[in-house]
C-alpha cells in the first residue's frame, strides 16, 4: 500500500513543527549559557560593555545552530513519534496496511533537506558570524588585535624548500598590516625529511616577498665553526596570508569555500588534516540525520505505546550523549592519524544508520 500525499504531508508537517520547536528551544537555552559565560569571562574587563556580549553571544547562534541541528532533528523526531503514537493516529495508520517505512519516508526526506540546507546555506552564514565573534573576542576578552595567537610554547612553522624542509620557533611575534616581525628566531633546517642540516639563530626576521630578512643571525652546522652575519636571507614560499590561513580554524571556513582553501593550505606545505575532516563531516551531516531518525523510532515506538515517555527522553538523551562522545573520540582519532579521515569523519552517521535500521528492522520485522 502506498502512502498518500495528504498523509505524507500531514506527517512532515506535524514533525516540522516539532522539530522547529526543539531547534529553537535549543538556541535559547544556548544562547543563555554562552550569555552568562561571556558575562563570566567578562567580570574582569574594563573595556566591555554588555552589548558587545549580548552581540558576541548572537554572532555564535549560527554556528552552534548547525551543531545542534542533529540532536533537534533526533528530539524532534521523537517528540513527533510520540504525539503521534498518543493520539492513536499512528496506530490507526498502521492499521490501514500503512508500513513504518513507509510512515519515516516524508520525515527522512524532510531530514535529508534540513540537512543539505544546513550545509549549503546555514554553514557559509555560520562561518561567517563565527568569524566576526574570534574577532570580538580576541579584542574584548583576550587582549588581541589579531586572530595570530602564540601557543604556549611560541610561534611554530613548517616551511619547504628545493634542499629540505624548515621548521621555523619564535618566542614573540609583530604585525602590522602585512608586515610580518618574527622575534627571538630558531631556524631547523633538513636535508630532505629529517636528516639536520643547519640551525639558524636570530634576534628577529622580517618577511619579505619571497625571503626572510634576519637581522643577527648565528648559524651552526656539524663539523663547522659558527658563522655570524649582521643580515641573512633566508628563501621562503611563505606569505602573511598563508600563515594566517594556516592558524585559520576550520569552523570559521564555509563549506564551498573549504575545499579550495585545503588546496592552498597544502600547496603551502601546512597541514589540512583538520581541514579536511571539518569537510568530511559536513558532508555526512544529511546522513546523521537520517540516522536520528531511525533511533527516535525504535525509542518511540518501542516506548510511547507503553505510555512511558520518561524512557524516551531518557533513552534520547543517553543516545545522543553516546553518539557525540563517539563522533569526538573518532574526530581525535582522526586527527592523530590513527584513523583515515574519510573512516573518521563517515564513521559516526554510518554505525548509527546501520544501528537504527537494524534495530528498527528487527522491532517491525523481526
Amino acid at each position: 500500500m502506498r502512502l498518500s500525499p495528504t498523509l505524507s504531508i500531514y506527517i512532515g508537517r506535524h514533525y516540522l513543527i516539532s522539530f522547529s520547536l526543539m531547534f529553537l528551544s535549543f538556541l535559547l537555552l544556548i544562547f543563555l549559557i554562552d550569555t552568562v559565560e561571556l558575562l563570566r569571562r567578562a567580570a574582569a574587563k574594563q573595556n566591555i560593555d554588555f552589548s558587545d556580549i549580548i552581540e558576541m553571544s548572537l554572532l555564535r547562534i549560527a554556528y552552534m545552530g548547525q551543531e545542534i541541528g542533529p540532536f533537534a532533528v533526533l528530539f524532534g523526531s521523537m517528540l513527533s513519534f510520540w504525539r503521534l503514537t498518543r493520539s492513536q493516529e499512528l496506530v490507526i495508520t498502521r492499521a490501514a496496511g500503512v508500513s513504518i517505512w513507509q510512515i519515516l519516508l516524508p520525515i527522512i526526506c524532510i531530514s535529508v533537506i534540513l540537512g543539505i540546507f544546513q550545509i549549503s546555506l546555514l554553514n557559509p552564514l555560520a562561518s561567517t558570524t563565527l568569524t566576526q565573534y574570534k574577532i570580538l573576542e580576541a579584542k574584548h576578552l583576550k587582549g588581541k588585535k589579531n586572530l595570530l595567537e602564540l601557543s604556549g610554547s611560541g610561534l611554530w612553522l613548517r616551511q619547504d624548500g628545493n634542499s629540505g624542509q624548515s621548521v621555523i620557533h619564535s618566542n614573540s611575534i609583530l604585525q602590522r598590516g602585512n608586515d610580518l616581525l618574527l622575534l627571538d628566531v630558531s631556524v631547523f633546517m633538513y636535508e630532505g625529511v629529517d636528516k639536520f642540516h643547519r640551525r639558524i639563530d636570530a634576534q628577529k626576521a622580517l618577511l619579505q616577498s619571497g625571503y626572510w630578512k634576519m637581522s643577527k643571525a648565528w648559524i651552526n652546522e656539524p663539523e663547522k665553526p659558527t658563522r655570524f652575519y649582521e643580515v641573512f636571507d633566508l628563501p621562503t614560499e611563505l606569505t602573511s596570508n598563508k600563515i594566517q590561513d594556516s592558524f585559520a580554524p576550520p569552523e570559521t571556513m564555509s563549506f564551498w569555500a573549504l575545499p579550495k582553501f585545503i588546496k592552498r593550505l597544502e600547496k603551502s606545505g601546512f597541514t589540512a588534516i583538520r581541514h579536511r575532516l571539518r569537510w568530511h563531516r559536513l558532508l555526512a551531516t544529511p546522513f546523521l540525520m537520517c540516522a536520528m531518525i531511525l533511533i527516535a523510532a525504535n525509542f518511540t515506538l518501542g516506548d510511547a505505546r507503553q505510555g512511558r515517555p520518561i524512557f524516551i527522553i531518557a533513552g534520547g538523551v543517553l543516545t545522543g550523549f553516546i553518539i557525540y562522545f563517539f563522533s569526538d573520540v573518532v574526530f581525535a582519532m582522526g586527527l592523530s592519524n590513527s584513523l583515515p579521515i574519510t573512516l573518521a569523519a563517515w564513521a559516526p552517521s554510518g554505525v548509527a544508520n546501520l544501528l537504527g535500521f537494524s534495530l528498527l528492522l528487527h522491532l517491525e520485522d523481526g
